[in-house]
């Protein structure tokens, strides 16, 4: 099975092409650009590097957060369309969990693994796990301690010490980078590697479960509302509390 796969969670994301259990090919993308100016030029390239074409891919795979929202839209989207029209199913993989799976191949059960994401405002997207026995890049490789969640980094710590029973736990991701300083010196942190490989090879892992899903039926992964939703649910309040207040006036 070969996989098409890309990553937009970060400024610069990657894609990357997946044949079976072997990642043939991996890059970057340019992080001076966005995704939109990049896509789907970047997926073209890579393909075309290598001698293949959209024909050739029997599977497409993307991120589906938690990220920046608009490099999550525009990945998704750009997937969607591959897919749509290519007729092929598409793996949608959390990116905290690609970023845990990557680094996890390289170490034993029971390893415990936090996934820290930049998610901007000093806050961190992340996840907490414990390596099962299955190989790598099973989904079932993954024990889920606590699930996505999006917060402060030293509130964060607090919670998964007590999760954790002070085991170490070995941090990665650019935002355990980031704030490496509220990261105490008894847990270890990895620079974040791209994604996409990873992303394709637990694909191929979802479509051998049956897992994978039509175009139409991927969503992201947001895990904090946008900027938009907060400032009109805060209009809304601020509306109602207006008419409250002239309502009141009028009774009085």
């Amino acid at each position: 099975m070969r996989v098409l796969a890309l990553d937009t969670t970060t400024r610069a994301g990657s894609v990357a092409i997946v044949e079976d259990d072997r990642i043939v090919a991996e890059r970057r993308g340019d992080p001076s650009r966005t995704h939109a100016e990049r896509l789907p030029r970047d997926i073209l390239s890579l393909l075309g590097d290598h001698g293949l074409g959209l024909a050739d891919v029997d599977l497409f795979a993307v991120a589906s957060g938690p990220g920046s929202f608009t490099g999550l839209r525009v990945g998704i989207a750009t997937i969607q369309g591959l897919a749509f029209v290519r007729g092929r199913q598409i793996a949608a993989v959390p990116a905290l969990e690609a970023i845990a799976q990557s680094v996890g191949r390289d170490l034993g059960n029971g390893a415990m693994l936090g996934a820290w994401m930049d998610a901007q405002r000093r806050d961190v997207f992340t996840a907490l796990y414990r390596l099962d026995s299955h190989p790598p890049f099973n989904p079932e490789r993954l024990i889920e301690v606590e699930g996505p969640r999006v917060g402060d980094p030293a509130d964060t710590l607090i919670r998964w010490a007590q999760m954790a029973d002070r085991e170490a736990i070995l941090f990665v991701g650019d935002g355990a980078v980031k704030h490496s300083d509220v990261i105490r010196s008894r847990h270890s942190i990895i620079e974040p590697p791209p994604l996409a490989g990873a992303i394709g090879r637990m694909a191929i892992g979802l479509a051998r479960q049956g897992a994978t899903m039509n175009p139409a039926d991927v969503y992201p992964l947001y895990v904090r509302r946008s900027d938009a939703e907060i400032d009109r649910e805060t209009r809304a309040l601020s509306t109602r509390d207006t008419m409250v207040a002239k309502d009141t006036k009028k009774k009085s």
